[in-house]
């Protein structure tokens, strides 16, 4: 197979409009005895070789082992590896190679739901409709949905736990309804059907004592966080949506390491 770049470009776009996961391999340097000249690239799917060569044989197998196990397991976007052809790869001629790895996995959307349209709520639905997220506020009230940026999904429900049957999986979720007891139901919807990454109920510590009590006569675990929001700042209703936002990007990042 050819390393032409036209037909890498046209090969890599084709790829791309497809949303299929791929992994550009890239021989960056070469010392010695190497198969093939540095820039030489081959694209990788989880299915076969896309595209391209990096010079057959021993070195491209292991590329290829390399590269399917990173679309499988690797939430970094770039890897670099420099190889001894005789101890790491196992080949007769002497010689070293850097490959660069740079792996094209489908995006999950950053999916945030918002159980409450109060005052927290709308001042932390304003700064996270800044970010590259999807953002829905649930309320049963039409009058605070109202408050809340038209970019913003906005759901009306009048039993908003209903809403937890069409939440996915990845999404984070916040709980600040306008209490206690109607945070509750939906916590206890969302401990029953989903596990969710990030789950946060506004409120105090005595809070948390009280709903994890209240969790044990429900049999359910108290896998959720209260208090929300990064110690920083105070009580103005603007600091604590940064503080909230800190905290979820601060989540947000640690998953993808």
């Amino acid at each position: 197979m050819e390393n032409n770049f036209d037909h890498f470009c046209r090969a890599y776009e084709k790829l791309r409009q497809k949303e299929k996961d791929f992994c550009v391999v890239t021989m960056v340097n070469g010392r010695g005895s190497t198969p093939q000249d540095m820039g030489s690239r081959i694209i990788i799917s989880n299915e076969l070789i896309e595209f391209g060569t990096v010079g057959g044989g021993k070195i491209e197998a292991h590329c290829i082992t390399i590269a399917r196990k990173l679309l499988k397991e690797s939430t970094k976007k770039s890897h670099f590896y420099t190889w001894n052809l005789q101890k790491d790869i196992g080949m007769t001629c002497g010689g070293e190679v850097s490959m660069f790895f740079e792996l094209h996995k489908k995006e999950i959307s950053w999916d945030i739901i918002i159980f409450g349209a109060g005052h927290v709520g709308c001042e932390l639905s304003q700064v996270l409709s800044r970010l590259d997220c999807n953002l829905t506020v649930v309320d049963h009230r039409q009058e605070w949905l109202d408050k809340i940026n038209p970019r913003v999904n906005r759901v009306l429900l009048s039993s908003p736990k209903d809403y937890v049957s069409k939440i996915k999986e990845h999404a984070f979720v916040l709980l600040m309804t306008m209490g206690h007891s109607t945070d509750l139901p939906i916590l206890i919807e969302l401990l029953k059907t989903k596990k969710t990454p990030y789950l946060g109920v506004i409120g105090s510590k005595s809070k948390r004592n009280i709903i994890k009590n209240e969790l044990k006569e429900f049999d359910l675990n108290d896998d959720f966080i209260c208090p929300i929001g990064l110690p920083i700042g105070d009580n103005a209703v603007s600091e604590i949506a940064i503080s909230i936002t800190a905290e979820l990007l601060k989540v947000r990042d640690e998953l993808k390491r």
